[in-house]
């Protein structure tokens, strides 16, 4: 069987994406924008809520869930947070 340089070069042209890791569609940045612009906006969906009440304009039930959600947005970024810092410790410790 004898098979060309040309050919072998083809198909590991062909076969080399596959093994390449496949860049998300708007990459890590875009992710983690839209990340921050969705905890943005229910933090101020909360005040909104909270305003509201104060006001008098506001349902009691609504205020009650936009201040949970709130709550949740907030301890999921501090959870976020304390696992890149305890990440970053971490590889401070590694040997180099």
């Amino acid at each position: 069987m004898d098979i060309s340089s040309s050919l072998a070069a083809r198909q590991y042209a062909a076969t080399r994406p596959a093994t390449e890791p496949k860049p998300a569609a708007g990459g890590a940045g875009e992710a983690f924008a839209n990340v921050a612009k969705d905890f943005a906006q229910t933090l101020q969906q909360g005040e909104d809520a909270a305003k509201g009440a104060m006001a008098g304009k506001a349902d009691p039930h609504a205020l009650v869930q936009a201040l949970a959600q709130t709550e949740l947005a907030v301890e999921t970024a501090v959870t976020v947070r304390d696992k890149v810092v305890e990440a970053y410790q971490e590889i401070l410790r590694m040997p180099v």
